[in-house]
């Protein structure tokens, strides 16, 4: 499958910040039409101001499924031929140690919202029988557990393995919408200041994640994991057991979290 995306219509989610702000840059650069979707409006409005072409600004919480369904209401009949899933957030520390309130709106945040939209976009560009979509997991997701930050890797693990299902089952139909994840490392946006966590010393900056992204996107690549440090450190957990890999990754979330 190869993908051409100049002059389309994109949806972005998280467009207010860190992947979403910089996959408005990267399609902006292609002459695409873009609806940005975040809560923070007067930076999506500053960001629209910089780009040379349309932008439709919408505010939303997308933690509220009424939110998600509205988002798909108004861009309904637009042509809109891609949708990039970016938003999304963590909480490092024990899980104990977060209210149940902050857990479960990261779950509806980062799984019921990434969900119901790509359900719903499918069924939106089912008739055109084209379109793409792309969900912003984590190379978290692609591990067994993740101690200290044990939410987040659960729910990317759902985005993760929801996505690749889903892009199977379309490739098994002969369907030519395009499915797939973006599994990136440590990158530096606002996720640390958010989920109240130490910078990564060996991160990517959202520049190089989204440039690589959207190259590999073009490929029809699935599952997308940049960075050839992160791809390795991915098939080396698979060298010891599940239990083992846990606890390393678990050991140097920790580690993080003591640091502050």
């Amino acid at each position: 499958m190869k993908l051409d995306f100049t002059g389309e219509t994109v949806v972005i989610t998280g467009a207010s910040s860190g992947l979403g702000r910089e996959f408005a840059k990267a399609f902006s650069a292609k002459g695409c039409r873009l609806i940005m979707v975040a809560r923070r409006e007067a930076r999506m409005r500053e960001l629209a101001a910089e780009l040379s072409v349309p932008c439709e600004i919408l505010p939303a919480d997308l933690s509220r499924e009424d939110e998600c369904n509205r988002i798909i209401e108004t861009i309904a009949g637009q042509g809109a031929s891609v949708l990039i899933n970016c938003a999304g957030f963590g909480l490092l520390g024990e899980t104990v140690g977060h209210t149940l309130e902050e857990e479960l709106n990261m779950i509806d945040l980062n799984v019921r919202a990434v969900h119901i939209l790509t359900r719903r976009f499918l069924d939106l560009r089912r008739e055109a029988g084209t379109g793409a979509i792309l969900n912003v997991a984590s190379c978290a997701g692609l591990l067994p557990a993740g101690p200290y930050l044990n939410t987040y890797y659960a729910t990317k693990a759902y985005v993760a393995s929801f996505t690749q299902g889903l892009a199977q089952e379309l490739a098994d139909a002969g369907s030519k919408i395009y499915v797939g994840a973006l599994c990136p490392g440590p990158v530096y946006t606002e996720f640390t200041k958010v989920a109240r966590g130490q910078e990564w010393s060996s991160a990517k900056t959202p520049e190089e994640v989204v440039a690589y992204a959207v190259k590999k996107m073009e490929k029809g690549k699935t599952l997308i994991v940049p960075g050839a440090g992160i791809r390795a450190g991915l098939f080396g957990t698979r060298l010891v057991s599940r239990r083992m890999a846990t606890k390393i990754i678990g050991r140097g979330q920790k580690g993080r979290v003591e640091a502050e």
